[in-house]
């Protein structure tokens, strides 16, 4: 948000459980989506949620790639909806799933580290302050030209960059972390009584990238706990939540209207 925030035939349950990892909850819808490479899926526990998940193998081999998506083609203006990104998207290409990307402000321009296509739109943000963003630690979702996705801590991160080890050719920045090296972070509280809506994402120990929001509210630690001993995803990052959070996942019927900042999303190339 902005910074100032069905019963099933039994053949089908039997070919989707074999579709899902041993690290997914079972599944309560079932989607059209390219069960090898990419899926996304309606969940009712630990609480109710929706998400959606590719391959890291998917993201190498060319068929699909991860981009992030801000601005209309040739223009200053925020693409700002789902509608708008589908509308710019070449006639040999098709969105699989889509999310809002991060935090951003009252021009709807990203708060945290952006690169998009290599180009560095915003630069890392290692500045203290108030909200979500600068709950410390925060991280960086970031991927080079091969498609290898990571989730690094801002710092970490920050001195990959300057050693020449890390070359981002998309990265975004949000927070706070959720889960960082395998551990919840530790300004969550079990106990906490602060619960809203959020989404995010997770690089995780199966080799998925995997996009998930709540469809009710919960707090830090639920939504950390849910990357950290569910999906088993040992690095998870907070994306937004509230009214910023948005999904574009038609296979299971989820197609947002909000408007927001810099979205994220998996595009197939090559259709005919």
């Amino acid at each position: 948000m902005p910074s100032f925030a069905h019963i099933f035939p039994l053949c089908t349950a039997v070919l989707l459980s074999l579709s899902i990892s041993a690290c997914k909850p079972t599944s309560t819808a079932v989607s059209n989506s390219d069960t090898e490479n990419w899926s996304c899926q309606s969940q009712d526990t630990p609480f109710s949620y929706s998400a959606c998940s590719i391959t890291a193998e998917a993201l190498i081999d060319g068929r699909y790639a991860l981009k992030l998506f801000w601005q209309q083609p040739e223009s200053d203006e925020p693409l700002l909806t789902f509608d708008n990104l589908l509308s710019t998207l070449p006639d040999d290409q098709a969105l699989s799933f889509a999310a809002n990307a991060g935090m951003y402000n009252k021009d709807y321009a990203p708060i945290g580290y952006t690169m998009i296509e290599g180009q560095e739109v915003r630069a890392l943000n290692l500045n203290e302050g108030g909200g979500n963003f600068h709950l410390l630690p925060n991280g960086v979702m970031w991927w080079d030209k091969s498609g290898k996705v990571q989730i690094t801590e801002s710092n970490a991160l920050d001195e990959l960059l300057k050693n020449g080890e890390a070359q981002p050719w998309y990265a975004t920045q949000s927070g706070p972390m959720l889960v960082i090296n395998n551990e919840i972070h530790s300004q969550f509280k079990p106990d906490s009584t602060s619960l809203k809506i959020r989404n995010g994402a997770g690089v995780c120990s199966d080799g998925s990238i995997r996009f998930v929001t709540s469809e009710e509210p919960v707090t830090f630690y639920q939504f950390a706990e849910l990357f950290k001993d569910d999906l088993s995803c040992p690095n998870a990052l907070f994306l937004d939540g509230g009214i910023a959070s948005a999904l574009y996942a038609p296979s299971i019927d989820k197609q947002d209207k909000k408007e927001m900042g810099v979205m994220i999303g998996v595009v197939e190339t090559g259709i005919e």
